[in-house]
């Protein structure tokens, strides 16, 4: 399938604008180059009721957490909510890059949002981003009446490296480590460090390459065991059964797609109902550059929809 004519056509402004490869910078110029490129693709940010900073304690101090309330909804009203997580290979990515995306999902879902700014890699390896991600749903949780939240319909998502921590919390939530969850929403999840998948070796179109995925593994791991720990690849686990329900989105031109289709079969192997959406012309990151590529927007309204199916079934 080829890809899409809007993908391609970011891919051609972004080399024309002659920015180099993630893999070729330092994280700091990553950053950078990743904050610019997301505010040229990003559509205007939707109205919300509410928005707020909060920040909430850490194992290193406080993390930083931004809550969102969708619009036609009272303060006093208590809501389920998504937790979520930004992708950006553990490395990129903050509450601005992913805001809009936040408000998407809390007005399309009719859920309040809580979008989590954890500690990035390299100057904090693993297991620090899930050390962060479990702290600040483990406190959203216990302070859902004061947050307007319904702790019993809580999810977890977000987008690859986001992805990845909210599958490694929904397994947290089966061992009793974190308080139950209602639905894990994986879109374009990492779920394999050792790159030993075909297209994690081979995937070679889009903006985020095997090239990419290796550079981000390697700033984000200590060394070979974390490659293998299921905390950083969930696929590695055990067993997957009773985990929350769960959303896989994947695309075919991602580094990711095998590891997020193992994943997705493995969910439903193990007994856990998993609704599965693949994009088969889209590249890794396309839900966030809805401004260009118009498959980002319905990808969204799609996986809000099952957030809100799932949210809003009791």
């Amino acid at each position: 399938m080829p890809l899409d004519p809007d993908a391609q056509a970011l891919i051609d402004l972004i080399r024309a604008a002659g920015r180099p490869p993630f893999e070729t910078l330092t994280p700091a110029e990553a950053r950078a180059a990743f904050r610019a490129g997301r505010a040229a693709v990003t559509p205007p940010p939707q109205d919300v009721a509410d928005v707020r900073d909060l920040a909430c304690p850490g194992p290193l101090g406080d993390i930083a957490l931004r809550a969102y309330r969708p619009l036609g909804t009272q303060a006093s009203e208590m809501l389920p909510a998504l937790v979520f997580f930004h992708g950006g290979g553990w490395l990129l990515g903050d509450l601005d890059s992913h805001d809009a995306v936040c408000r998407h999902y809390a007005n399309a879902a009719r859920c309040r949002v809580v979008s989590v700014d954890y500690r990035m890699a390299p100057e904090h390896k693993f297991p620090a981003a899930v050390d962060d991600s479990a702290a600040a749903t483990r406190w959203v949780i216990g302070e859902a009446v004061a947050l307007g939240i319904d702790p019993a319909r809580v999810a977890v998502g977000g987008d690859s490296a986001g992805g990845n921590l909210a599958a490694v919390l929904a397994l947290m939530a089966r061992d009793g480590d974190l308080p139950r969850l209602a639905f894990q929403m994986l879109i374009y999840p990492a779920t394999d460090m050792t790159m030993t998948l075909p297209s994690s070796r081979h995937a070679d179109v889009g903006l985020v390459t095997s090239k990419t995925m290796k550079w981000f593994i390697d700033h984000y791991v200590r060394g070979p065991r974390d490659l293998v720990d299921w905390r950083a690849s969930p696929l590695r686990a055990a067993s997957l059964a009773g985990t929350a329900p769960a959303l896989v989105l994947t695309c075919t031109y991602d580094p990711l797609l095998d590891e997020g289709l193992a994943y997705a079969r493995r969910l439903e192997q193990d007994g856990v109902r998993v609704t599965h959406l693949h994009f088969s012309d889209q590249m890794h990151g396309f839900l966030g550059h809805g401004k260009i590529v118009r498959a980002g927007n319905t990808a969204l309204d799609m996986a809000a929809a099952a957030l809100r199916r799932a949210l809003w079934a009791t």
